[in-house]
């Protein structure tokens, strides 16, 4: 059975091109198109490996559904990559302090994101 990722971005390019490295690599992938929807799915999905989220989106951005997903237990210890345009280093720590595994800045390299994947999933 294939191992389960949610990408969670505003921009249908980075979703379809998130989704092509991924699905390629075997994963199943899941869309949304803000952290509304992913912390929705998130919630909807039991047997998720891993999410990869932007920051900048509408309704809620990437750091808040970080957050609200983290603080519930079941989810704690899922995996999410921020996958973004943001650098700055303030971004980076808040986000790993809320519990994010990993940073990756846009554009990216799919073969890196995989690779990334790949580890936090264990596959």
């Amino acid at each position: 059975m294939r191992k389960k990722v949610l990408v969670v971005d505003d921009s249908w390019t980075v979703r379809q091109e998130v989704s092509v490295a991924l699905q390629e690599a075997g994963f199943e992938v899941l869309l949304a198109v803000d952290g509304v929807e992913g912390e929705t799915k998130i919630q909807e999905t039991n047997d998720l490996a891993v999410v990869v989220a932007d920051i900048n989106m509408p309704r809620m951005n990437g750091l808040e559904m970080l957050a609200k997903v983290k603080r519930d237990p079941k989810n704690a210890s899922l995996p999410i990559v921020v996958l973004t345009t943001e650098g700055q280093p303030d971004l980076i720590r808040q986000a790993k302090s809320d519990g994010a595994k990993g940073w990756m800045v846009k554009p990216f390299k799919p073969d890196l994101l995989v690779a990334l994947v790949r580890k936090l999933a264990g596959t």
